[in-house]
């Protein structure tokens, strides 16, 4: 509970208001929760062996990278909910209450419920750039579609952010939105290689890693400034200050 300590709430512990919370929250949700993480490579290969017959026999090579790629995403969304969106979510929702004088008293069913509902929404997001493949592998959708509507879905997005994250600020709201964004243009760029493989071109990967080169010197550079002269990030005007 990062969240109770870092607002000093004493003790910081969950509390059991049935009989049967702790029974039914720590010996049955919390190991399913943790089953469906790790059988998510299991999960996504029948997902694949239920949708490989309608595909072309070179296509169908791509099964181990699918399995791989898919449910390396869905672990990695939830590791981003368990270790940065939830927890500052939920350190704002408690702080409201603490900022007028009311001490939280957090029930294990309520903790786990949002929890399960944050960790799952986010794993399951994080599978845009596998869905869009797969769209793409149909023919369903293309780039050159992806990107005139990229406004679109840059605004359902959004809408989608504002109702799995767990606060109203906007800073819980980019904390959620940005990286789903960012996988959205992910999964442009993956159709776009499944569309030049299709017409038998190749992307130039050597100007491509040029220029992530470049970008990373720039993104050490900075990160060095501000290591170098002691910067810190805030939510507030300046923003970054020493």
């Amino acid at each position: 509970m990062e969240a109770l300590k870092h607002l000093k709430v004493e003790p910081p512990q969950l509390a059991q208001l049935t009989p049967m919370e702790g029974f039914s929250i720590i010996w049955v949700k919390l190991p399913l929760l943790c089953s469906v993480f790790l059988a998510s490579p299991w999960i996504v290969y029948q997902v694949w062996a239920f949708i490989s017959p309608g595909l072309y026999k070179k296509e169908r090579r791509w099964a181990m990278p699918f399995v791989l790629i898919t449910a390396g995403l869905f672990i990695a969304g939830g590791l981003f909910a368990y270790f940065l969106a939830f927890r500052f979510g939920l350190e704002f929702l408690l702080g409201i209450g603490m900022s007028n004088n009311v001490r939280p008293v957090v029930s294990i069913t309520e903790y786990l419920d949002l929890f399960m509902n944050v960790t799952l929404g986010v794993g399951l997001v994080f599978e845009l750039p596998v869905l869009i493949f797969l769209l793409t592998l149909l023919r369903v959708v293309s780039p050159r579609f992806l990107l005139r509507h990229s406004r679109y879905a840059i605004l359902i997005i959004v809408i989608a952010a504002a109702i799995i994250t767990p606060t109203p600020d906007v800073f819980n709201l980019m904390l959620f939105a940005i990286p789903m964004c960012a996988l959205y243009f992910v999964g442009v760029f993956l159709s776009y290689l499944i569309v030049l493989r299709r017409e038998g071109q190749r992307f130039p990967w050597k100007d491509a890693f040029r220029i992530i080169l470049i970008t990373l010197v720039v993104v050490g550079a900075v990160v060095g400034l501000f290591i170098l002269f002691h910067l810190h990030v805030h939510r507030e005007w300046p923003f970054i200050t020493r």
